[in-house]
């Protein structure tokens, strides 16, 4: 085969690839990832469902990268680059609209604990640089007084991640929970500058 023939195939094959992404985002988010989703993936691509696979190891490679795609929207839909306070109550707002992909995220994450799943990679990452951008964040409002300075920033970050992943996961039992209202409430509290509390 030539260079130039293969090029293209890995092309076609890269294209391919991305458009089962973008129509499994697309799908998972409003009518879920489980049952007939991969079905219906697999026909609006106009591929068979065993095809689907042909471009990914297993169903877990896919739901990883739908939640990398999904991840990708939100910062763009914010129109920031950098994880940050101001950034998590709009996700939480986008997330409520996209039942089945928040519930993915959910699922995922509850079971790629184990450093041998296959999502266990994208998670670990994933905490890292969000907990990582948030602390950097809170670290540069104490700076400027905006935010409490009395408490570690990293520990700040950690509690804010784990209040969005609590009140997630409370919104999944219960749709009256508004977990963007939750978020912003906790930043206005746990966040404020330590003078006003003192006040």
């Amino acid at each position: 085969m030539s260079t130039s023939k293969a090029r293209g195939q890995y092309a076609k094959g890269a294209e391919r690839r991305e458009q089962i992404i973008q129509t499994a985002t697309d799908v998972f988010a409003t009518e879920g990832f489980e049952g007939t989703a991969l079905k219906r993936v697999a026909e609006l691509v106009g591929v068979k469902e065993a095809t689907l696979f042909h471009y990914f190891k297993g169903k877990q490679e896919l739901l990883t990268a739908v939640l990398a795609e999904r991840d990708r929207r939100a910062m763009a839909v914010a129109g920031q680059e950098e994880v940050g306070l101001s950034l998590m109550p709009p996700i939480a707002e986008r997330n409520q609209h996209e039942p089945g992909l928040t519930t993915l995220y959910a699922v995922a994450s509850a079971t790629a604990n184990d450093p041998g799943h296959d999502s266990h990679g994208y998670f670990k990452e994933r905490y890292e640089n969000v907990v990582q951008g948030i602390s950097e964040d809170i670290a540069r409002r104490q700076q400027t007084g905006e935010v409490r300075g009395d408490v570690d920033a990293g520990m700040l970050s950690r509690l804010v991640v784990a209040a969005f992943d609590g009140l997630q996961l409370q919104w999944l039992y219960d749709k009256d929970v508004d977990m963007a209202e939750g978020l912003r409430q906790l930043i206005d509290v746990l966040l404020a500058p330590a003078e006003r509390i003192k006040g």
